[in-house]
């Protein structure tokens, strides 16, 4: 008993210098870049994506876990989601906060949205095996900005480029001249709450970002539009070729009106 404690607190202890030392490397940068990347879109990726490390501390993780997990832990986690966009999950929306949380959120909002977010807070709780396909969140929900705080694990999220010209804000439903069949065929697509496009990274250039625990993830108008976004399986979660452990992670969601 005394050998196998000791083993699990130096696997424990390696994990947690293996994150110190892509923290440490990544610092300022938590985007590898991959194909070919025109620089003008490459430039407002950086610009319009953004990851902020350490944006709470682990008392306010802390925190914001006691506040919301007496809710969640009575949730089951879901593997077959209505639009096949997630796979073990559970969520929900928080409107009213505990005075100490709503201070994190109004931080939130001072960093990530230029004006008011929208009162309900969006919360999506991972399984360990959990995982986010690739998906483009409908401009029906939520607007230009999405921005998110990790808590409990490191992850792993990757952006492939895809057609932008049908997520943006007053898309080609309002295009004079489009065709009452192409119309409606983009109306049933805002009707979904997250779109899945055909965007192969094998055909397309893309982006993974390391969302360190307790980070800040901020997303916006090119980087939200023009890129599906998806967080990898823990059988696939690397960084720079180096392995993320991803276990049980929580997602703090705030967005701006549509």
């Amino acid at each position: 008993m005394i050998l196998l404690n000791r083993s699990s607190s130096i696997r424990h202890l390696l994990r947690h210098c293996h994150r110190q030392v892509i923290a440490a490397r990544n610092k300022d940068n938590l985007t590898d870049f991959h194909g070919k990347w025109p620089e003008k879109e490459q430039q407002n990726f950086i610009k319009d994506m953004r990851v902020i490390t350490d944006f709470i501390s682990e008392a306010e993780e802390q925190q914001l876990h006691e506040e919301i997990e007496p809710y969640m832990s009575r949730l089951r986690y879901e593997f077959d989601h209505w639009d096949d966009a997630i796979h073990g999950f559970r969520e929900t929306e928080r409107k009213k906060w505990y005075p100490h949380n709503r201070d994190i959120l109004e931080r939130v909002r001072d960093i990530a949205f230029q004006g008011s977010i929208m009162p309900y807070v969006h919360i999506l709780d991972l399984a360990p095996d959990g995982v986010i396909k690739p998906h483009v969140d409908s401009t029906r929900y939520c607007g230009t900005t999405i921005a998110g705080i990790s808590l409990l694990s490191d992850s792993v999220m990757r952006l492939v480029r895809t057609d932008a010209q049908k997520y943006e804000q007053g898309d080609s439903l309002n295009k004079a001249g489009e065709s009452n069949e192409n119309a409606a065929t983009a109306a049933a697509e805002t009707e979904a709450y997250r779109h899945q496009p055909a965007a192969l990274k094998d055909d397309n250039f893309y982006a993974d970002l390391l969302l360190p625990r307790r980070s800040l993830y901020i997303m916006s108008h090119t980087a939200r539009y023009n890129f599906t976004h998806e967080i990898l399986a823990k059988e696939e979660s690397k960084f720079l070729n180096a392995p993320i452990e991803k276990t049980r992670r929580i997602s703090i969601i705030c967005r701006n009106e549509p």
